[in-house]
């Protein structure tokens, strides 16, 4: 009998990601202490990182671009001074299958991200040390927070902006 309700039934695929490819798609590098001539002693620096994300469909069947857009901006504590400014757009091409699709959206925004975080830490790492400064290592960045936070902003202005305007 219980064959007869389902319980025999294959149960639902568990979800599958599996990352394609990556890759820089944008890079810049800055040191703007260098080349204004700051170098009053070794400056305390006060940096700011912005993130933005972004994902798009592939043409190809359950495949998605994944891009974590990174500003890194560092100014010296005393003065404000520009010191070096990084901007990075890493892409991630990610096949992802079995996934519901009212949960697909969080998971290219939180899970994907992720999965490219490890690369990108160590490219701003990298690039910081090769620009002439101590290696950069980013802390931890909370993509579901992020996530979250982005849902609640883009709620706000829904609210704020009456319809038909841009």
């Amino acid at each position: 009998m219980a064959e007869e309700n389902g319980a025999a039934a294959t149960p639902p695929a568990q979800p599958k990601m599996q990352v394609m490819a990556q890759f820089i798609k944008d890079m810049s590098f800055e040191n703007v202490a260098a080349q204004k001539g700051i170098g009053e002693g070794d400056p305390t620096p006060d940096i700011q990182v912005q993130v933005n994300l972004d994902a798009k469909k592939r043409t190809q069947d359950n495949q998605y671009d994944v891009t974590v857009k990174l500003e890194v901006n560092a100014k010296t504590k005393e003065g404000a001074k520009p010191i070096f400014l990084m901007e990075l757009e890493y892409t991630g091409v990610f096949f992802v299958e079995n996934v519901p699709e009212d949960q697909l959206h969080p998971f290219l925004m939180i899970e994907c991200p992720r999965m490219l975080f490890p690369f990108i830490r160590r490219i701003v790492s990298d690039v910081t040390r090769d620009g002439g400064f101590p290696p950069l290592n980013l802390e931890n960045i909370d993509f579901l927070a992020l996530y979250r936070n982005e849902l609640q902003r883009r709620a706000a202005a829904e609210k704020a902006e009456p319809v038909g305007t841009a």
